[in-house]
Protein backbone atom coordinates (compact mmCIF):
# COMPACT_ATOMS: atom_id res chain seq x y z
CA UNK A 1 0.00 0.00 0.00
CA UNK A 2 1.52 3.32 -1.09
CA UNK A 3 2.08 5.82 1.72
CA UNK A 4 3.44 9.36 2.01
CA UNK A 5 5.51 10.86 4.79
CA UNK A 6 4.06 13.75 6.74
CA UNK A 7 5.10 16.07 9.55
CA UNK A 8 3.01 18.27 11.80
CA UNK A 9 4.48 21.59 12.91
CA UNK A 10 2.98 24.30 15.10
CA UNK A 11 3.46 27.69 13.46
CA UNK A 12 3.73 31.20 14.93
CA UNK A 13 4.96 29.78 18.20
CA UNK A 14 8.08 28.23 19.71
CA UNK A 15 5.99 26.11 22.10
CA UNK A 16 4.56 22.75 21.10
CA UNK A 17 0.77 22.52 21.13
CA UNK A 18 0.35 26.27 20.74
CA UNK A 19 0.22 28.33 17.55
CA UNK A 20 -1.46 27.02 14.41
CA UNK A 21 -0.91 23.33 13.57
CA UNK A 22 0.05 22.46 10.00
CA UNK A 23 0.39 19.11 8.27
CA UNK A 24 3.13 19.03 5.61
CA UNK A 25 2.88 16.02 3.28
CA UNK A 26 5.85 15.31 1.02
CA UNK A 27 6.19 13.26 -2.15
CA UNK A 28 2.69 14.03 -3.43
CA UNK A 29 3.74 15.19 -6.92
CA UNK A 30 1.83 12.41 -8.66
CA UNK A 31 -1.47 12.98 -6.84
CA UNK A 32 -4.42 14.81 -8.33
CA UNK A 33 -6.49 17.53 -6.68
CA UNK A 34 -9.14 15.09 -5.44
CA UNK A 35 -6.50 13.00 -3.65
CA UNK A 36 -4.82 16.05 -2.10
CA UNK A 37 -8.18 17.31 -0.86
CA UNK A 38 -8.96 13.91 0.65
CA UNK A 39 -5.70 13.96 2.62
CA UNK A 40 -6.41 17.49 3.88
CA UNK A 41 -9.90 16.43 4.93
CA UNK A 42 -8.38 13.50 6.83
CA UNK A 43 -6.04 15.74 8.83
CA UNK A 44 -8.87 18.27 9.32
CA UNK A 45 -6.49 21.05 10.31
CA UNK A 46 -7.02 24.60 9.14
CA UNK A 47 -4.50 23.85 6.38
CA UNK A 48 -2.47 20.99 4.96
CA UNK A 49 0.48 21.82 2.69
CA UNK A 50 2.04 19.82 -0.14
CA UNK A 51 5.53 20.96 -1.26
CA UNK A 52 6.10 19.87 -4.84
CA UNK A 53 8.71 20.14 -7.56
CA UNK A 54 8.24 23.43 -9.42
CA UNK A 55 7.17 23.41 -13.05
CA UNK A 56 9.70 24.40 -15.69
CA UNK A 57 8.18 27.87 -15.88
CA UNK A 58 8.19 28.25 -12.09
CA UNK A 59 11.79 27.08 -11.85
CA UNK A 60 12.78 29.48 -14.64
CA UNK A 61 11.20 32.25 -12.57
CA UNK A 62 13.37 31.36 -9.59
CA UNK A 63 11.07 29.04 -7.62
CA UNK A 64 12.77 26.79 -5.07
CA UNK A 65 9.64 24.63 -4.83
CA UNK A 66 5.91 24.82 -5.44
CA UNK A 67 3.33 24.66 -2.67
CA UNK A 68 -0.32 23.62 -2.82
CA UNK A 69 -2.42 24.47 0.23
CA UNK A 70 -5.75 22.92 1.24
CA UNK A 71 -8.25 23.53 4.00
CA UNK A 72 -10.59 20.64 4.85
CA UNK A 73 -12.98 21.91 2.15
CA UNK A 74 -11.04 23.77 -0.53
CA UNK A 75 -7.71 24.71 -2.07
CA UNK A 76 -6.26 28.16 -1.32
CA UNK A 77 -4.02 30.08 -3.72
CA UNK A 78 -1.91 31.26 -0.81
CA UNK A 79 -1.79 31.22 2.99
CA UNK A 80 0.68 32.45 5.57
CA UNK A 81 1.12 29.76 8.19
CA UNK A 82 1.48 26.92 5.61
CA UNK A 83 4.10 28.96 3.73
CA UNK A 84 6.12 29.74 6.85
CA UNK A 85 5.70 26.29 8.40
CA UNK A 86 6.69 24.44 5.22
CA UNK A 87 9.78 26.57 4.66
CA UNK A 88 10.82 26.12 8.29
CA UNK A 89 10.37 22.34 8.13
CA UNK A 90 12.24 21.95 4.83
CA UNK A 91 15.13 23.97 6.26
CA UNK A 92 15.19 21.77 9.36
CA UNK A 93 15.33 18.70 7.13
CA UNK A 94 18.16 20.17 5.04
CA UNK A 95 15.98 20.32 1.91
CA UNK A 96 16.43 24.09 1.56
CA UNK A 97 19.29 26.27 2.75
CA UNK A 98 18.94 29.27 5.08
CA UNK A 99 18.63 32.58 3.30
CA UNK A 100 16.16 33.70 0.65
CA UNK A 101 14.07 31.04 -1.07
CA UNK A 102 11.10 31.41 -3.43
CA UNK A 103 7.77 29.60 -3.18
CA UNK A 104 5.55 29.16 -6.23
CA UNK A 105 1.84 29.13 -5.39
CA UNK A 106 -1.48 30.34 -6.69
CA UNK A 107 -0.59 33.92 -5.71
CA UNK A 108 2.63 33.82 -7.73
CA UNK A 109 6.30 33.63 -6.74
CA UNK A 110 6.68 34.69 -3.11
CA UNK A 111 10.04 35.14 -1.35
CA UNK A 112 10.72 33.79 2.12
CA UNK A 113 13.73 34.47 4.31
CA UNK A 114 14.78 31.44 6.36
CA UNK A 115 16.86 32.03 9.47
CA UNK A 116 19.67 29.62 10.34
CA UNK A 117 19.48 27.23 13.30
CA UNK A 118 15.71 26.90 13.35
CA UNK A 119 15.00 30.60 13.74
CA UNK A 120 11.95 32.42 12.39
CA UNK A 121 10.89 32.53 8.75
CA UNK A 122 9.69 35.77 7.12
CA UNK A 123 7.23 35.69 4.22
CA UNK A 124 6.72 38.50 1.72
CA UNK A 125 3.09 38.72 0.63
CA UNK A 126 1.86 39.38 -2.88
CA UNK A 127 0.72 42.69 -4.32
CA UNK A 128 -1.28 44.71 -1.75
CA UNK A 129 -4.91 45.40 -2.69
CA UNK A 130 -7.48 47.57 -0.91
CA UNK A 131 -11.17 48.17 -1.53
CA UNK A 132 -13.61 50.92 -0.50
CA UNK A 133 -14.87 51.32 3.10
CA UNK A 134 -17.53 48.89 4.31
CA UNK A 135 -20.44 49.44 6.66
CA UNK A 136 -19.47 47.64 9.87
CA UNK A 137 -23.03 46.75 10.91
CA UNK A 138 -23.34 43.48 8.99
CA UNK A 139 -20.14 41.93 10.32
CA UNK A 140 -20.72 43.22 13.85
CA UNK A 141 -24.14 41.59 13.86
CA UNK A 142 -22.82 38.28 12.50
CA UNK A 143 -20.22 38.24 15.28
CA UNK A 144 -22.80 38.90 18.00
CA UNK A 145 -21.45 42.41 18.51
CA UNK A 146 -22.99 45.88 18.35
CA UNK A 147 -21.98 49.39 17.37
CA UNK A 148 -20.62 50.02 20.89
CA UNK A 149 -17.95 47.33 20.29
CA UNK A 150 -16.59 49.09 17.20
CA UNK A 151 -13.35 51.05 17.26
CA UNK A 152 -14.07 53.95 14.92
CA UNK A 153 -10.38 54.70 14.35
CA UNK A 154 -10.94 53.70 10.70
CA UNK A 155 -13.65 51.88 8.71
CA UNK A 156 -13.52 48.18 7.79
CA UNK A 157 -11.99 47.43 4.40
CA UNK A 158 -11.54 44.43 2.13
CA UNK A 159 -7.75 44.13 1.86
CA UNK A 160 -5.17 41.49 1.06
CA UNK A 161 -1.85 40.45 -0.44
CA UNK A 162 -2.99 37.34 -2.30
CA UNK A 163 -6.32 36.48 -0.71
CA UNK A 164 -8.77 39.09 0.62
CA UNK A 165 -10.05 39.59 4.16
CA UNK A 166 -12.36 42.04 5.85
CA UNK A 167 -10.41 43.85 8.59
CA UNK A 168 -12.78 44.97 11.36
CA UNK A 169 -11.39 47.16 14.21
CA UNK A 170 -13.02 46.66 17.62
CA UNK A 171 -12.46 47.60 21.23
CA UNK A 172 -10.31 45.09 23.15
CA UNK A 173 -13.24 43.89 25.29
CA UNK A 174 -15.10 42.78 22.16
CA UNK A 175 -12.65 39.99 21.38
CA UNK A 176 -13.96 37.84 24.22
CA UNK A 177 -17.57 38.59 23.32
CA UNK A 178 -17.56 37.34 19.71
CA UNK A 179 -20.28 34.76 19.05
CA UNK A 180 -20.00 34.08 15.32
CA UNK A 181 -22.96 33.12 13.16
CA UNK A 182 -21.12 30.58 11.03
CA UNK A 183 -23.77 30.23 8.33
CA UNK A 184 -24.25 33.97 8.09
CA UNK A 185 -20.51 34.59 7.79
CA UNK A 186 -20.28 31.92 5.10
CA UNK A 187 -22.95 33.65 3.05
CA UNK A 188 -21.53 37.15 3.39
CA UNK A 189 -18.02 36.04 2.51
CA UNK A 190 -19.29 34.19 -0.54
CA UNK A 191 -20.98 37.41 -1.61
CA UNK A 192 -17.92 39.57 -0.91
CA UNK A 193 -15.44 36.96 -2.23
CA UNK A 194 -13.42 37.18 0.99
CA UNK A 195 -11.81 34.45 3.08
CA UNK A 196 -12.83 35.71 6.49
CA UNK A 197 -13.06 38.63 8.87
CA UNK A 198 -9.98 39.66 10.86
CA UNK A 199 -11.26 41.19 14.08
CA UNK A 200 -8.51 43.41 15.52
CA UNK A 201 -8.01 45.41 18.71
CA UNK A 202 -5.28 48.00 18.21
CA UNK A 203 -2.72 49.47 20.57
CA UNK A 204 -0.77 51.47 18.02
CA UNK A 205 1.26 53.32 20.63
CA UNK A 206 2.69 49.95 21.69
CA UNK A 207 2.76 48.72 18.06
CA UNK A 208 0.65 45.78 19.19
CA UNK A 209 -2.57 44.12 18.01
CA UNK A 210 -4.83 41.41 19.43
CA UNK A 211 -6.77 39.54 16.76
CA UNK A 212 -9.23 36.77 15.96
CA UNK A 213 -9.97 35.43 12.47
CA UNK A 214 -13.39 33.99 11.67
CA UNK A 215 -13.32 32.15 8.36
CA UNK A 216 -15.62 32.29 5.42
CA UNK A 217 -16.40 29.28 3.27
CA UNK A 218 -13.19 27.27 3.82
CA UNK A 219 -14.23 24.52 6.23
CA UNK A 220 -13.22 26.03 9.58
CA UNK A 221 -14.89 28.52 11.92
CA UNK A 222 -11.90 30.20 13.56
CA UNK A 223 -8.18 30.12 12.83
CA UNK A 224 -5.62 30.41 15.66
CA UNK A 225 -2.94 32.22 13.60
CA UNK A 226 -3.46 33.64 10.13
CA UNK A 227 -0.42 34.96 8.29
CA UNK A 228 -2.37 36.03 5.21
CA UNK A 229 -4.79 38.03 7.38
CA UNK A 230 -1.86 39.62 9.20
CA UNK A 231 -0.51 40.73 5.83
CA UNK A 232 -3.97 42.11 4.99
CA UNK A 233 -3.89 44.03 8.26
CA UNK A 234 -0.70 45.69 7.06
CA UNK A 235 -2.51 46.93 3.96
CA UNK A 236 -5.41 48.17 6.11
CA UNK A 237 -3.10 50.07 8.47
CA UNK A 238 -1.49 51.86 5.54
CA UNK A 239 -4.75 52.50 3.68
CA UNK A 240 -6.28 53.89 6.88
CA UNK A 241 -3.36 56.23 7.56
CA UNK A 242 -2.54 54.49 10.83
CA UNK A 243 1.16 54.06 10.03
CA UNK A 244 3.40 56.79 8.58
CA UNK A 245 3.20 57.21 4.82
CA UNK A 246 6.83 56.35 4.16
CA UNK A 247 8.98 53.78 5.93
CA UNK A 248 9.21 50.27 7.34
CA UNK A 249 6.87 49.75 10.28
CA UNK A 250 6.68 46.80 12.68
CA UNK A 251 3.63 45.47 14.56
CA UNK A 252 3.33 42.47 16.88
CA UNK A 253 0.08 40.51 16.60
CA UNK A 254 -1.24 38.10 19.23
CA UNK A 255 -3.90 35.68 18.02
CA UNK A 256 -5.43 32.39 19.14
CA UNK A 257 -5.60 33.20 22.85
CA UNK A 258 -9.34 32.57 23.05
CA UNK A 259 -8.81 29.15 21.44
CA UNK A 260 -6.04 28.09 23.82
CA UNK A 261 -3.54 28.29 20.92
CA UNK A 262 -1.47 31.39 21.75
CA UNK A 263 0.28 32.67 18.62
CA UNK A 264 2.64 35.56 17.85
CA UNK A 265 2.96 37.06 14.36
CA UNK A 266 5.51 39.76 13.49
CA UNK A 267 4.16 42.07 10.82
CA UNK A 268 6.16 44.57 8.77
CA UNK A 269 4.52 47.15 6.53
CA UNK A 270 6.64 49.03 3.98
CA UNK A 271 4.92 52.22 2.83
CA UNK A 272 5.53 54.77 0.12
CA UNK A 273 3.42 57.88 -0.42
CA UNK A 274 0.79 56.68 2.03
CA UNK A 275 0.26 53.22 0.54
CA UNK A 276 1.53 49.76 1.43
CA UNK A 277 4.00 48.62 -1.22
CA UNK A 278 5.11 45.47 0.61
CA UNK A 279 3.85 43.53 3.64
CA UNK A 280 5.84 40.81 5.39
CA UNK A 281 5.00 38.47 8.24
CA UNK A 282 7.41 36.40 10.30
CA UNK A 283 7.01 33.61 12.80
CA UNK A 284 8.65 30.73 14.57
CA UNK A 285 7.68 27.06 14.30
CA UNK A 286 8.16 23.86 16.28
CA UNK A 287 7.93 20.21 15.20
CA UNK A 288 5.34 18.07 17.01
CA UNK A 289 4.67 14.88 15.01
CA UNK A 290 5.64 12.78 12.01
CA UNK A 291 4.40 9.64 10.34
CA UNK A 292 2.96 8.24 7.15
CA UNK A 293 -0.45 8.47 5.55
CA UNK A 294 -2.09 6.22 2.99
CA UNK A 295 -2.47 7.55 -0.53
CA UNK A 296 -6.18 7.90 -1.42
CA UNK A 297 -7.32 5.74 -4.33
Amino acid sequence: MERLQYDVVDVFTDTAFAGNPLAVVQGADGLDTRQLQAIAREFHLSETAFPLEPSEAEAAGGATYALRIFTPDTELPFAGHPSIGTAWLLAQQGRVAPGTIVQACGAGLLPLTVSPDGGPVELTGGTPTSGPPLDAEEHLSLLGLGRAHLDDVAPPLIVGTGIPFVVLPVRASALNECRPDTNGLREVHRRLHTNGVYVVALDLEAQAVRARMFAGDIGIVEDPATGSAALALGVWLASSGLVPGDGDHGVTIEQGLEMGRASVLRLRVVTEDGSAVRCLVAGQAVHVASGSIRVPE
